[in-house]
């Protein structure tokens, strides 16, 4: 397996160290220039340019204008058409996914007594309206559907929507229409790529304009949301998939090259490392590939072996532990397995990754599809700043203050000598001896 990209970290440059942790989408121009085009005529031509696009790209030439928008006929049909199996597994997933996120939610409103007559807190509400994006080009995804469904009812958001590319017959994976039912969205519009986040932008006589959009997509989706930020909020970054696996000296270097494979089977743009300071778990991976490759379907095995032989994945050999939670903490994964009989023992090392999942039994596949917590996650280093998709993501948070006649008077005091300092009048006016002149006519 000499084409599996194999790098030593003690023997890296800067500039080499840095390709390693470099993303597919770090570098947009390309696909910016591309799609400023698509959301112009979306912007301009509406369900028209949905439709040519629908035909164009997704290639399902049945799709008209009248059917932009998936009808209740056809929730009714998904059913029929998906294995009792999967649905199963769909309402097991989703049942994990509302417990965990009802959990997160916040207290609708709070206050504290922070001075003696004074109170301080916050109002939460639900955003009004949001488009929840879920891919299609390479393979259905209804657990992106159920990830991104589930916070946002949760959050009790009015308007949810679900944007995804239509197939050549003109139909929404079914899978991912019961998927959207059992969690309690039936709004749901068959197109996708740069022209879905323009229309959840700007509208169309079909596409209700939302506030904000939400879930992982291609480059050109990414590239559509940088530059529709001032239009509508892109939410957290999430493009194409990655994942690190952290392992060490005390596991089955054929396991870490099983959990490789997971993340790398998504797509050719994707990003997928082994790091590890053991030469035995490198070896023992690299043997466990072809087998590995032999029991999947081909279109994966392409993708997971571009990834693996190319810039963006492969296995990196570190000089010890400390050397390779490093390198995680600089890589800032979306997806970190930690792969050792005593995970918890690297834990307090990472402090740059979006999800963390501990010990031999928590491959990423549980984590996608049925743990519970989310698995649409910043990714290209988003880490950094940002968390896992969460019920935060569909509300917002107003400040309350109320001051009462007892707790005013030390509030006034403060508050007049640092307008004063900083030179507003008025302000110094409206917590001067002039309110208690006024509050007299009440």
């Amino acid at each position: 397996m000499s084409d599996i990209n194999v790098q030593k970290l003690a023997g890296l440059g800067d500039a080499e160290r840095a390709a390693l942790v470099r993303r597919s989408e770090s570098d947009l121009s390309f696909f910016l220039e591309k799609v400023q085009p698509i959301i112009d005529a979306v912007k301009n031509e509406g369900d028209a340019a949905l439709v040519r696009y629908g035909r164009d790209f997704d290639k399902a030439a049945s799709l008209t204008a009248e059917t932009l928008q998936v009808s209740e006929a056809e929730f009714d049909e998904a059913f029929g058409l998906v294995d009792d199996k999967v649905i199963e597994a769909i309402r097991f997933g989703i049942g994990n996914i509302k417990n965990f996120h009802e959990e997160q939610a916040p207290e609708a409103m709070w206050l504290k007594e922070v001075r003696p007559g004074a109170f301080a807190g916050d109002r939460y509400l639900p955003i009004n309206s949001v488009a929840l994006y879920v891919p299609r080009g390479k393979g259905s995804f209804p657990s992106v559907t159920m990830m991104t469904a589930v916070p946002g009812v949760v959050a009790k958001v009015p308007n949810l929507a679900i944007f995804t590319p239509p197939g050549p017959d003109g139909k929404v994976d079914a899978a991912t229409l019961v998927a959207a039912r059992i969690a309690g969205v039936e709004t749901v519009y068959k197109c996708g790529g740069a022209q879905a986040v323009a229309a959840a932008a700007y509208g169309t006589e079909t596409v209700r304009k939302a506030h904000k959009i939400v879930g992982p997509g291609s480059p050109w989706v990414v590239a559509a949301k940088r530059l529709l930020a001032g239009i509508i909020d892109p939410g957290l970054p999430a493009g194409p998939s990655e994942c690190v696996i952290l392992a060490d000296d005390t596991v089955s270097g054929r396991l870490a090259g099983m959990d490789l494979l997971i993340e790398a089977e998504h797509g050719p743009d994707s990003s997928a490392w082994l790091v590890t300071p053991s030469e035995r778990v490198v070896e023992e991976a690299l043997a466990a590939l072809p087998e590995l490759w032999g029991k999947m379907t081909e279109q994966r095995v392409e993708f997971s072996r571009t990834v693996l032989t190319g810039q963006s994945g492969g296995i990196v050999l570190a000089k010890d532990m400390d050397d390779a939670c490093a390198f995680v903490n600089e890589y800032a994964p979306e997806h970190l397995e930690i792969l050792s009989t005593k995970p918890f023992d690297y834990l307090g090392e990472i402090t740059e990754a979006s999800e963390i999942l501990l010990g031999t039994h928590t491959p990423v596949s549980i984590a996608n599809f049925a743990l519970g917590p989310n698995a649409v996650l910043p990714t290209s280093r988003g880490a950094n700043t940002y968390g896992p998709l969460s019920v935060s993501d569909f509300v917002r948070r107003s400040s309350i203050g109320y001051v009462t006649e007892k707790g005013y008077p030390e509030m006034a005091k403060a508050a007049k000598t640092l307008a004063e300092y900083e030179g507003f009048s008025s302000h110094a006016n409206a917590v001067s001896d002039l309110r208690q002149e006024y509050l007299k006519d009440i």
